[in-house]
């Protein structure tokens, strides 16, 4: 029987958000970042029963960011910069970290900008935390580690 070192998966909880020159607290969710290649389907007139499955553009799913409304408006200032036209592109790294704090993955993309924001719901029947959200396009996206 083999013996070998136990490697229990990460946490999904457990991640900080990086984003150039905004500072932030914390986020609550994360969610959204994908990729996936567009499939071109091509078939010359020789070729009778099967086309060929070349690949077509990459596209990249928008990152969704939830946090808790605090005095912190930074974020939604970034946004509201975007819709006077002013197109600020940052670069945005996601971080896993370990239960010791020591980075263990990260997703870095470049060329993010906010596409839309939805501030918090309010009620008297809830003693909930206020959530404010930002959906985020970006250009590229880039696993290390």
């Amino acid at each position: 029987m083999a013996t070998g070192q136990r490697r229990d998966p990460y946490r999904s909880f457990r991640f900080r958000v990086e984003i150039d020159g905004l500072q932030q607290a914390g986020f609550t969710d994360v969610t959204g970042f994908d990729s996936s290649v567009d499939v071109v389907e091509y078939r010359e007139g020789n070729e009778v029963t099967t086309a060929r499955k070349l690949s077509g553009l990459t596209k990249y799913g928008n990152i969704n960011l939830k946090w808790g409304i605090t005095d912190s408006d930074e974020i939604y200032k970034w946004y509201i910069e975007v819709t006077k036209g002013n197109v600020q592109r940052k670069h945005i790294s996601i971080v896993l970290v370990d239960e010791t704090g020591a980075d263990k993955s990260r997703w870095n993309f470049i060329n993010a900008w906010p596409t839309k924001y939805d501030a918090p719901d309010f009620t008297a029947k809830s003693s909930e935390v206020g959530i404010e959200s930002l959906e985020i396009v970006h250009e590229g996206m880039v696993r290390e580690g």
